[in-house]
């Protein structure tokens, strides 16, 4: 009997090996209609899979991440079959599941029209219609790559001869007529996919280079119901409105000039005052509790980052200044991270036990090579600021110091109002292909994970597993938020470094008087300025809270005779520390304040006859709405209050 071990913790039997499909079928025909793929031992597998021994059983449906990726990448094959009815001399590229639905990138003489995208969604619900099985089959390496030449699918062709050398099986995917190379998983047949929507088609570099050949790529959504496809334009529609990349540069926090560069973004006054707030109060959070401020520069000699490792395992996303092969002559590159920067304080001098642990923070600015497809807006950009700190200890001040860095982490997210939307990912090597990318023996990773797994789970952090996501140096804490079109970004990072402090040669003098190599954790408190700018307008719609709006309070006369009153409030209001404006134009008070009210400011204040008699003003909120009259100092002393709290 073969054991299965379902996630309530009963256990199923079978009397001899099954595919996933029938097992599933033998719990309910239900599940089994609603089944996208299982996981056998945590692994997502195909429903095809062949259950030959006791395992962990999980039936993923589309509810679960792996149960959509798996629906929507059935989808992509789905849209690139009918492409290929319609267009067959298109090639294929890749056609992946992406956080809130898929793409398939196409090599065309010219992008799809919208008028075409129609047609080819005509085309999708005829396969969908036909209700076409998949078959999975593998042939070796060398027929894979013959049967791509035949099919005459050069970018296949590339990948596939990519993983020839591992002299694994390929495997492929077919449905109908059509066949794409495929690792799955993916649904058993095309019937399932009922409501689906081509969103639209783009450009997008091949392996997002742009060395490479421009392909069209279109991105879609797909679901089981009609009704949640509704639901997911709706949401897309209303993201739009909210979307940083046209919001920040409706309301002039920033812009991007061609001349400049893609990934350059140019912050304009507001953004740039926003930026200096918060990093004005990191800077104070941070110095409060124990860190000490450095200031490094901003590139180095190509010798400097051959020990730190980034020249070997990095050099790719580094901009270098200089020829990066030619040893006979001098070549710097830009800073991608602060990290070995920073290290050269702790190296000044001798250090001993008594100093550690030694909490380092910086305002980092720092460079590196997006690829062009990448670059988006102020979340992924080429040149970005960043809180960047690194904490040198001893063994055992490592669970300690990691709370802290966690604890500021969450208190800087809480405070601005995204921690509830964060998720958190336990970032892990990839033990199958360590020499490319990593640092360290699997000994030293092994140890560096199971202390880090130990402390997240002591703290009890609930975090998925990232494979293949570390730093080249180390496991880290990735806390993960979403933009408006559920895009997943990294927004912080704490990571535990076990191995650059030895290439540094760094060492403190112990207790015992021994010379000891010491820990590293590299860490962000709020991240990416940048960012996290971009997240805030997206999440409060360009309405930023007072505390970090830019300009908090807008001053509206009602005639040129009460400026005077006005410029006496404005100097009052400034000698507070409040950001204030006075709207001066021969304009109607109506249209000031609708313009107050468009431009999303916190508070606006109206100044007329009466107000300039009895002293006071009228108050308006965009949070509390009408406020009435109140006096200049009520208006401040509510003022500093709502700041001192930082109301949302």
């Amino acid at each position: 009997m073969i054991k299965l071990t379902l996630p309530d913790g009963s256990v199923r039997e079978i009397e001899s090996a099954q595919s996933a499909a029938e097992i599933i079928k033998g719990i309910g025909m239900g599940l089994y209609k609603a089944a996208c793929c299982v996981k056998v031992n945590g692994e997502v597998k195909d429903l095809r899979t062949v259950i030959d021994s006791d395992c962990q059983f999980e039936v993923c449906t589309f509810d679960s991440i792996d149960g959509k990726k798996t629906f929507w990448h059935t989808a992509s094959h789905i849209l690139a079959q009918a492409v290929k009815r319609l267009y067959p001399a298109a090639k294929l590229a890749i056609g992946p599941a992406i956080d809130n639905g898929f793409y398939y990138d196409f090599d065309l003489e010219k992008p799809f029209t919208p008028e075409e995208l129609e047609k080819i969604e005509a085309e999708m619900k005829k396969i969908v219609k036909e209700g076409i099985e998949l078959e999975k089959f593998e042939l070796s390496p060398a027929d894979a790559i013959a049967k791509l030449k035949e099919m005459d699918e050069p970018y296949k062709v590339e990948l596939c001869e990519e993983h020839a050398d591992k002299g694994e099986p390929i495997s492929f995917y077919k449905q109908g007529e059509f066949i794409d190379l495929c690792a799955g998983p993916h649904l058993m047949t095309t019937a399932p996919v009922k409501a689906f929507k081509l969103i639209s088609c783009t450009g997008a570099y091949w392996r997002g280079s742009e060395k490479n050949k421009m392909l069209s790529r279109v991105y879609a959504t797909a679901y089981p119901k009609a009704a949640d496809l509704e639901a997911d334009l709706k949401q897309r529609e209303e993201a739009k409105l909210r979307d940083h990349n046209k919001l920040g540069r409706e309301l002039e926090y920033f812009t991007t000039v061609d001349v400049i560069g893609q990934g350059l973004p140019v912050l304009l006054p507001k953004g740039a005052r926003v930026v200096q707030l918060l990093q004005r109060w990191v800077e104070d959070v941070e110095q409060k509790r124990g860190y000490l401020l450095t200031k490094t520069p901003l590139f180095a000699k190509r010798e400097f980052f051959k020990i730190s490792g980034h020249w070997d395992h990095y050099l790719d996303g580094m901009f270098v200044m200089g020829d990066p092969y030619d040893e006979e002559k001098e070549c710097f590159a830009l800073r991608p991270m602060t990290c070995p920067f920073q290290y050269q304080v702790f190296l000044n001098r001798q250090r001993s036990y008594r100093d550690l642990p030694m909490r380092l923070g910086e305002t980092s600015t720092l460079f590196r090579k997006e690829d062009s497809g990448e670059m988006h807006g102020l979340i992924r950009v080429r040149q970005f600021t960043i809180s960047e700190g690194h904490l040198i200890l001893r063994p055992e001040q490592l669970e300690e110091e990691f709370k802290g860095c966690l604890e500021l982490a969450k208190y800087m997210l809480e405070t601005v109002g995204m921690l509830e939307d964060c998720t958190f990912r336990f970032s892990q090597w990839d033990p199958a292909n360590p020499k490319n990318k990593y640092e360290g023996t699997k000994e030293q990773w092994d140890e560096a994970q199971a202390v880090m797994g130990k402390i997240l789970d002591h703290l009890g952090v609930k975090y998925t597993i990232g494979i293949d996501e570390a730093a080249f140096y180390g496991p880290k804490l990735d806390i993960q938020y979403k933009n408006v079109y559920g895009k997943e970004d990294t927004i912080v990072t704490i990571q535990i470094d076990m191995l650059l402090a030895q290439r540094f040669g760094m060492e403190y003098v112990d207790v015992d008087g021994s010379k000891k190599t010491p820990y590293i954790i590299h860490r962000t408190s709020l991240g990416c300025y940048e960012r996290t700018l971009a997240y805030l307008i997206e999440k409060y719609a360009g309405a930023l809270p007072l505390w970090i709006a830019p300009e908090q309070v807008r001053i509206v006369p009602v005639a040129d005779r009460h400026l005077d009153y006005c410029n006496e409030l404005l100097a009052k209001l400034d000698a507070a520390g409040i950001r204030a404006a006075i709207d001066d134009r021969a304009e109607k008070v109506g249209k000031k304040v609708r313009d107050a009210r468009l431009e999303k400011l916190p508070v606006w204040v109206t100044v007329g006859d009466k107000e300039v008699e009895s002293g006071t003003v009228s108050v308006s909120s965009r949070r509390e709405g009408d406020l009435g009259s109140m006096s200049q100092n009520d208006l401040i002393g509510k003022l500093l209050d709502d700041i001192a709290k930082k109301v949302k």
